[in-house]
């Protein structure tokens, strides 16, 4: 059972990012079937989020980039949880998500998903 605590907080991150936020998506791309071949398969998940800066003080250049962004996004209404390897789009620019945190502290109820986004070349 979610614990009412985690529920509160999870609307609170959402009504925080929609009021700060943006529109984005998250698109996630299925590998081809190993027996079959082709191409893999494209889902686009419309999220909303917050894509921030990283604090100078994390920056070291070999885990975080200056160029890396921390994304926001709200776990409310969202029909994917995002996994290293999908691709954040926020502003016209698309982030490789290399790492992923659900922020879940129940077990239950993701409050907020925090991910380190490296702009795609």
């Amino acid at each position: 059972m979610a614990d009412p605590l985690y529920t509160r907080l999870q609307a609170t991150a959402q009504r925080l990012i929609t009021k700060y936020g943006q529109l984005g998506s998250i698109k996630r791309i299925t590998p081809p079937d190993p027996v079959l071949g082709g191409d893999g398969t494209e889902t686009l998940h419309t999220v909303k989020l917050v894509p921030m800066t990283y604090d100078q003080r994390y920056i070291n250049e070999t885990t975080i980039l200056t160029t890396d962004r921390e994304i926001y996004i709200s776990s409310m209404g969202l029909a994917v949880v995002p996994q290293v390897g999908d691709i954040a789009a926020a502003g016209g620019v698309d982030y490789h998500i290399i790492a992923s945190d659900p922020n879940n502290y129940d077990g239950v109820t993701n409050v907020i998903f925090v991910v380190q986004g490296r702009i795609a070349s």
